[in-house]
């Protein structure tokens, strides 16, 4: 839902029948990164289930104009008063204090400033028990959708890195997007390998400059057309090609509805041989009075053994009349109050309950079969642009400042890819010498796929 409106850029411990209320992540006295175990997050040798909200305050990334051309590609759009919600200590405390509320454990914000300083906001989040899950992309530093070749590039990827530099070093880290709903409909599908290469280069990035293996992965948009092809193309090929996971938006489920009117027994279905972990990166329809009768579901054992939960769309009321209806609180200045739908939502994520033991996750599986081309999937090769040349330097000397919100953008500068990569180009062979560490076991981000992580704090 959110789409940055420049050119169009491209747990919980469970025992028997635990409530989800007991099952927060844990506070800060024992607060562990979250790994990756088959299809599944684990947080230790319990099972995580994402519990959370998308957040992005100020209309920072709202089209302002929109329009299609004869290929299909968004054109035209514009973005206004771009925030940070997580650099503000004062304004974090009064949004954690409601996020408390919800009984929360991840929150996903769409921008951040990535000169800006966020320990604070950082440490309180974690002294609340809840996690990061981060999109690394701006209005002005991201994929075009309309060309994706030039936009890219080694400047684009450095404003990217800058933003892992940032928040790695935080133990509630949770994940980053490489991107979210560049793929929008049948026409976009032909950015698929740009998208897919930017993950590979933040995966050996992370694990050359010898940072915590902090996941990396794709928020797909809520289309039928290609949803499938695109998860399989994510998690196809060699291991430093593939997502760590999947997460897609769904707005199917609108009340009164149930696990089959909605089709998400289908996608259950879909996904069933999925071989790593899936969530909603954004749920909530709006077409109808919002009853959270989906988050029952969700955490139900119909769907743990292929979800992982998911994200509410959002937090805050935002945009024109439609987009406002999706908002759990509204903003006045530094005052917030509480729309109905929160209070409907606080006791549906109260209530729920998860099931017991692990959920019936898969504990090993395989990559996924790279998707032929077809009339609804258009990309046509399971080979990846390689890493612009002037890009490699921040390998080996760190990506240096990044250019936050004030940047003038890089989608028609720097260098761009002169080639074709070989699968298997991005693995980690070696950490840079004197790069910066987490404050938890650094890993290969190879080592995501290993067959037993819960004992090894490797992701946040």
């Amino acid at each position: 839902m959110k789409t940055f409106g420049t050119i169009i850029p491209i747990v919980a411990a469970v025992g028997a029948s635990t409530a989800l209320a007991g099952a927060v992540a844990p506070r800060d006295s024992d607060f562990q990164p979250v790994t990756i175990k088959g299809n599944a997050f684990f947080a230790g040798k319990d099972r995580f289930y994402i519990r959370g909200v998308d957040f992005q305050p100020g209309k920072s990334v709202v089209i302002v104009a929109s329009s299609m051309d004869t290929d299909g590609f968004n054109i035209t759009g514009g973005s206004s008063d771009l925030v940070d919600p997580i650099a503000d200590i004062d304004t974090c405390k009064r949004d954690i204090a409601e996020f408390k509320k919800l009984n929360v454990n991840t929150v996903r914000v769409y921008t951040v400033d990535n000169s800006a300083n966020h320990d604070e906001c950082m440490d309180a989040l974690k002294e609340a028990g809840i996690y990061l899950a981060l999109d690394v992309n701006t209005p002005f530093y991201s994929l075009r959708q309309d060309k994706p070749e030039q936009s890219y590039n080694h400047v684009y990827l450095q404003n990217v890195f800058a933003t892992i530099d940032a928040f790695h070093k935080y133990d509630n880290t949770l994940l980053f997007f490489s991107g979210n709903e560049v793929i929008n409909n049948v026409a976009t599908s032909v950015t698929a390998k740009w998208v897919k290469a930017v993950g590979r280069d933040m995966k050996q990035y992370i694990g050359t400059r010898g940072y915590r293996a902090i996941p990396v992965g794709y928020s797909a948009a809520d289309i039928d057309d290609n949803r499938v092809e695109t998860a399989e193309y994510m998690n196809c090929g060699t291991d430093d090609q593939r997502v760590d996971f999947f997460a897609f938006n769904d707005y199917s489920w609108c009340n009164p509805s149930s696990f089959t009117t909605s089709t998400w027994s289908q996608k259950v279905d879909a996904f069933s041989n999925y071989s790593i972990p899936i969530f909603l990166s954004e749920y909530g329809c709006t077409k109808t009075t919002r009853t959270w009768a989906e988050v029952p579901v969700l955490y139900s054992d119909k769907m743990t053994p292929v979800y992982s939960g998911g994200l509410v769309y959002e937090f805050t009321k935002e945009g024109d009349d439609k987009q406002a209806k999706f908002g759990l609180v509204e903003l006045d200045g530094k005052d917030l109050t509480e729309r109905p739908d929160f209070k409907t939502l606080q006791k549906a994520f109260t209530d729920v309950s998860t099931p017991s033991g692990d959920g019936g996750y898969k504990s090993s599986g395989s990559a996924s079969e790279c998707p032929p081309k077809s009339d609804t999937f258009l990309e046509d090769t399971d080979a990846l642009p390689a890493l612009p040349e002037q890009a490699q330097q921040y390998f080996k000397n760190g990506a240096g400042n990044g250019v936050g919100l004030k940047g003038t953008g890089s989608q028609d500068v720097g260098a761009e890819s002169s080639g074709t990569a070989t699968a298997g180009s991005g693995t980690v062979t070696e950490t840079a010498s004197g790069a910066g560490s987490s404050s938890t076991k650094k890993a290969d981000s190879g080592s995501l796929r290993a067959p037993d992580m819960s004992v090894a704090p490797l992701v946040c």
